[in-house]
């Protein structure tokens, strides 16, 4: 049997795995890429990426061909009512994000890696091999043994990297699901859709129309479904109905997208266990969703590259820093919204009202600016505004109305300092969590 030895070993080429390989292997490090997909392929995606995304790429120097800029997004309310939230630059990212088929987005960073020094394998990630350290590798199906020193999962929310490491609880995951299609319409800025299929009776979920680089448009329903993954049918049975909506509004024209595609989400981190031992999650595979609004590549991204740079500092505490990494920069934000997201969830009434408070004439034109920067996530590096200090009196609220609970205290045990590498070593340590 053919075996290899890396310093790391990455399983999953999207924007999580390929940044994490282009970073360790700039600085030196062995890398293997492990996809079971030939490249280029597709995923289910709004093709949106954020501003932090834009800026992530920025510092890595990484040209992503074709992409087209995007800035402010329109809501659009269960009345079809619509508020211009919009796209200001911060101190630390700029004021747009953009728009590119993740077919293209995904095979152009899947080949920086590549450039990078990264070795890829179009293989699946089949037997996990196990060492004295835990999880030390895969045997791929076509029966390559890979080992590394460290194992990184990319390979999205159904992780076979985080369920070979035992690193998620499926009793307290948010699960997600999406389906999208592409329309031969062109369409000239994002549209989220907080849509009711009978009135008062809002879905579970939310569907957009989005801008594509090429003169389409990408239309999608995205729900959450809570710990049960029973729920994805519904968002491909709803599409149709939606899209009927978008032409009532007069955002779309076209009958119906084809062809779709589905996928599944984990939202809001929570459920899943980052990092332990040898072993590092990102992206989707950690459940780096926004629980309020679905992004999730600049999150993957971003814990890509934290991940690696973990790796370059002390593979032998790798965990522990990248643990602390994730409690600073996004758990302060899901462990508020997430808790959110469960309890709106199942009450569709609820839902229904903040969606019609939030897109009324006088409030919604009122609050857009500030519910622009904390719907977004973009309060930390936000230009020091009163659209600021309007989303950092709503986390503070949402911090304050989750302070206590089972999820926060989920939140602290997990990312806190609970292993002996952080023990050792204070200053790689987590704070509390919110």
């Amino acid at each position: 049997m053919k075996a290899a030895r890396f310093d790391a070993l990455i399983v999953g080429s999207g924007p999580a795995g390929s940044i994490a390989a282009t970073v360790l292997a700039r600085g030196g490090a062995r890398v293997a890429l492990v996809d079971k997909a030939k490249f280029p392929r597709d995923k289910a995606c709004g093709d949106l990426v954020g501003p932090r995304g834009v800026q992530l790429l920025s510092e890595l120097g990484i040209a992503v061909p074709g992409a087209m800029k995007v800035d402010d997004m329109i809501v659009v309310g269960p009345t079809a009512r619509r508020v211009r939230l919009p796209c200001y630059p911060g101190r630390t990212y700029p004021g747009h994000g953009f728009a590119l088929r993740r077919v293209d987005f995904d095979a152009a960073l899947r080949e920086a890696a590549v450039d990078a020094g990264a070795e890829a394998f179009v293989d699946r990630a089949a037997d996990p091999l196990w060492g004295d350290g835990g999880l030390e590798g895969f045997a791929l199906a076509s029966g390559t043994e890979v080992r590394a020193d460290i194992v990184i999962g990319a390979d999205g929310a159904s992780s076979r990297v985080a369920t070979a490491a035992d690193l998620v609880d499926s009793s307290r995951v948010l699960w997600g699901f999406a389906v999208r299609g592409y329309v031969e319409e062109a369409v000239d800025v994002p549209y989220i859709v907080l849509w009711e299929p009978t009135p008062w009776r809002a879905f579970p979920g939310y569907g957009w129309l989005f801008p594509g680089p090429d003169g389409c448009g990408n239309v999608g329903l995205g729900l959450g479904t809570l710990s049960s993954r029973a729920g994805a049918a519904t968002a491909a049975r709803e599409l149709p109905a939606f899209v009927r909506t978008l032409r009532d509004h007069g955002l779309l024209a076209s009958a119906a997208p084809a062809p779709t595609l589905g996928g599944w989400l984990k939202l809001g981190m929570v459920g899943t266990n980052p990092a332990r031992g040898r072993v590092l999650l990102t992206g989707d595979a950690a459940g780096l969703v926004n629980p309020l609004q679905g992004e999730g590549i600049s999150q993957a991204m971003s814990s890509g590259r934290a991940a690696a740079q973990a790796v370059l500092a002390d593979p032998a505490r790798a965990a522990g820093r990248y643990r602390a990494y994730l409690a600073n920069t996004y758990a302060p934000y899901q462990s508020t919204t997430a808790p959110a997201h469960r309890a709106l969830l199942p009450r569709p009434r609820v839902v229904s009202a903040v969606g019609r408070a939030l897109t009324a004439p006088a409030l919604g034109s009122l609050l857009a600016p500030g519910w622009s920067i904390f719907w977004n996530d973009l309060l930390d590096g936000a230009q020091p505004t009163v659209p600021r200090a309007v989303a950092a009196v709503a986390a503070g609220v949402g911090r304050a109305a989750t302070a206590r609970g089972r999820m926060r205290d989920w939140f602290t045990a997990t990312l806190g300092p609970a292993s002996d590498d952080e023990a050792t070593n204070p200053r790689s340590a987590p704070a509390r969590v919110g």
